[in-house]
């Protein structure tokens, strides 16, 4: 970050000279028409022109250039009822640089709306509202370090306005200054304790400082101001999800789903608390929802990719993974999935070069080391599948699964006493039906059939409805009695 803001001290210091003066000035359309391009909401706005009054009374034209910004019908109706007796006699005509940007942000093109408002600026130097317009624009566009000159500038000149310090709070968050953005958010609050925006920021703040009571808290606070925000249940939800609360979790973010259809992001989210509750089949539903919101979105294709692994439609997700890699080439996760789907359809040279891939992401992960030793042995390439499940062994000792896949692979290779080691650690970290039958597969080939038996009955014991484990007992048992007999 290039640097940390000015002091809260400095703040409050500020805002106590100037508030006496400040508060009392009131607003003109082109404050009005800076904070809506900004998404300032207009309740919010309809608050500021009855606190503080207006300056001037917005003509027929104006009014119009006020909704065609995006302002609601009661901030419309506000304006309309103006009387000449609540105004001053100044007038405030709405530059055109102003409005061009605030066409531009309506319609998303924020860099373009960024551009537009610089005439405006140079204009009018000192006005507040289009620094705060311009740090929004560039909040926009996540150039922080930017954003953060310009509300700055913005707040040393209206330092009143709550909206500023929720800016501040915002950009810190992003840039995960948890104590600044707690500290602004409470400035903003200490201004107006009735504002939505600036508990919701306070709430992610806390959030990211790992103090979920507190930020849930928060969110409900600013909810209980402003019902209608889909992004505070949004936000809401990913608290709850983080504090362990799935079930809250589901319905904050169906709130949020609720209230606006179109936040892919909400269905993303819920799609991954419901795969975690193993409802795969919701959870697929909602992520083809955020794809078809969203369809040049890399994560969400990757994780319908691996919810459709872990259902079991291997086709389905071979179809979702090579799209993803075939629009973002440089994505660098859900190749294990993918491997997973070839190996389902036993082309294992596909599905070895996905997992090599995986591999060189996660040189040390113990279990991309194991899957691709798997694959290497049912590919028949029993010494490079042995070194990589060693490595799998040596990375994660305590893996059960690594130390059975070893001995699978000696096995194999006719290196008995070392299988017997590798299956008798596994049962050793897993007393598994599978681990006892593979060590007495071992031990049947040793020739030690006093030991595969015990080894068999646990397994028939743990899993009774297994026949494999019975027929092959029967067996063991009628070539002991034929040796015996011998």
């Amino acid at each position: 970050m290039k640097r940390t803001g000015l002091s809260v001290f400095f703040f409050l210091f500020w805002a106590a000279l100037t508030a006496q003066s400040s508060q009392t000035q009131p607003v003109n359309s082109v404050q009005l028409m800076a904070w809506l391009m900004t998404g300032v909401p207009s309740g919010r706005l309809v608050r500021i022109v009855n606190e503080r009054g207006m300056a001037n009374i917005p003509g027929k034209e104006q009014i119009q250039q006020f909704e065609a910004a995006g302002a609601n019908a009661t901030l419309l109706q506000t304006l309309a009822a103006l009387k000449p007796s609540s105004v001053s006699s100044q007038t405030s005509e709405i530059p055109a640089a102003l409005l061009k940007a605030a066409a531009d942000a309506k319609a998303l093109r924020f860099h373009q709306a960024e551009i537009d408002l610089h005439p405006a600026i140079n204009a009018d130097p000192r006005n507040a509202a289009l620094h705060f317009a311009l740090g929004g624009m560039l909040i926009r566009q996540e150039q922080w370090d930017d954003a953060f000159d310009e509300i700055t500038l913005a707040t040393q000149l209206m330092p009143d306005l709550p909206e500023n310090h929720s800016s501040l709070a915002y950009i810190f968050y992003r840039l995960d200054d948890a104590p600044n953005s707690i500290a602004e958010a409470r400035t903003a609050l200490s201004i107006d304790p009735q504002n939505a925006e600036a508990y919701q920021f306070l709430g992610l703040a806390l959030y990211i400082n790992g103090r979920y009571a507190a930020a849930v808290h928060a969110f409900d606070e600013s909810l209980a101001r402003d019902a209608g925000n889909a992004d505070t249940y949004y936000d809401l939800g990913i608290t709850l999800r983080a504090g362990g609360n799935q079930a809250a979790a589901i319905t904050a973010y169906r709130q949020a789903i609720h209230l606006n259809p179109a936040l892919w992001e909400a269905h993303s989210n819920l799609a991954v608390v419901l795969h975690e509750q193993n409802k795969l089949d919701e959870a697929i539903a909602e992520y083809q929802e955020a794809k078809r919101l969203a369809p040049e979105e890399a994560s969400v294709r990757n994780n319908l990719g691996n919810t459709y692994c872990d259902k079991g439609d291997f086709d389905a997700a071979l179809i979702e993974l090579r799209e993803l890699y075939r629009q973002h080439p440089e994505w660098q996760q859900g190749h294990g999935c993918l491997a997973r789907a070839y190996l389902s359809k036993r082309d294992y040279a596909n599905a070895i070069q996905q997992l090599q891939v995986s591999v060189r992401q996660n040189p040390t992960s113990s279990s991309e080391h194991r899957m691709l030793g798997e694959a290497f042995v049912l590919n028949d390439k029993l010494d490079e599948g042995i070194r990589e499940l060693r490595l799998a062994v040596t990375l994660n000792p305590d893996s059960d699964a690594a130390h059975h896949f070893l001995g699978t692979a000696l096995f194999q290779q006719q290196q008995l006493v070392a299988a017997e080691k590798e299956f008798r650690e596994a049962l050793r970290l897993n007393g598994s039906p599978d681990n006892h039958y593979s060590l007495a597969a071992c031990l049947m080939t040793m020739d030690r059939y006093e030991e595969a038996l015990v080894e068999l009955d646990a397994a028939a014991k743990l899993d009774p409805e297994r026949t494999l484990y019975r027929a092959r007992r029967e067996e063991l048992v009628k070539l002991m009695k034929e040796t015996n007999s011998r």
